[in-house]
């Protein structure tokens, strides 16, 4: 009898959603993908993981992963093909650190930047740069190689790329005129790259006992 397969589900705009997808396609793994409305969750979701919060991953054996990191580095401990956890400059460990950094004190700007009127006393336009002064040591780690950790794509690139993007968006035309080429050429690159564009594409919502498409 074959096993079920896992079941990942999923928010098409969430940024913690994208570096799940990007990983999970990345190494090959297939998925039945369940695209949540994130104002009509679906039981099943809710069931598996109280927090409420995509992505969730169902695993075969009905293991539950909530952390879109977990998700990530299960996608690639089963398969890295292009060796995203080896990277050609620093350690795994080098790569947690930066995306620690990411998920905490950058989303934690990007948050109050982006939905000012979700907190209270905050001046949004602070906070954007406050999160600025952390994409300029991301400019300035991409300048010699191209990427956060050397030559090539790594766990860091695609765990970090779609709060960038997420900030980018904000106001588009104000952070295309700032100083930060190689940060700006380095999104550029990963927005055009077959691999997002593929992780982007649109599914339906799902509704307990709809068909699940596979993933990717």
């Amino acid at each position: 009898m074959t096993a079920p397969l896992p079941v990942l589900y999923s928010f098409r705009r969430c940024p913690y959603a994208m570096r799940a997808r990007m990983a999970i396609a990345v190494s090959g793994q297939t998925c039945a993908l369940r695209e949540v409305v994130l104002r009509d969750k679906p039981m099943e979701m809710l069931e598996a993981s109280p927090k409420a919060t995509v992505p969730v991953l169902v695993l075969s054996a009905g293991d539950v992963l909530e952390e879109s990191y977990d998700i990530m580095k299960w996608a690639l401990a089963a398969n890295d093909p292009d060796g995203w956890l080896s990277p050609t400059q620093g350690r795994l460990e080098d790569i947690d650190a930066l995306v620690q950094v990411n998920d905490g004190a950058f989303k934690h700007h990007l948050d109050r930047y982006k939905y000012p009127n979700r907190y209270a006393d905050v001046d949004p336009l602070e906070e954007r740069e406050k999160g600025v002064k952390i994409l300029r040591a991301l400019d300035d780690r991409i300048r010699d190689a191209g990427f956060l950790f050397g030559a090539r794509v790594s766990l860091a690139d695609a765990a970090i790329m779609p709060f960038v993007r997420q900030f980018a968006h904000t106001d588009k035309e104000w952070f295309d005129s700032l100083d930060l080429p190689n940060l700006q050429n380095w999104l550029r690159r990963g927005l055009d790259s077959p691999l997002f564009k593929r992780v982007m594409q649109k599914y339906p919502a799902w509704q307990s006992g709809d068909p699940e498409p596979l993933f990717p």
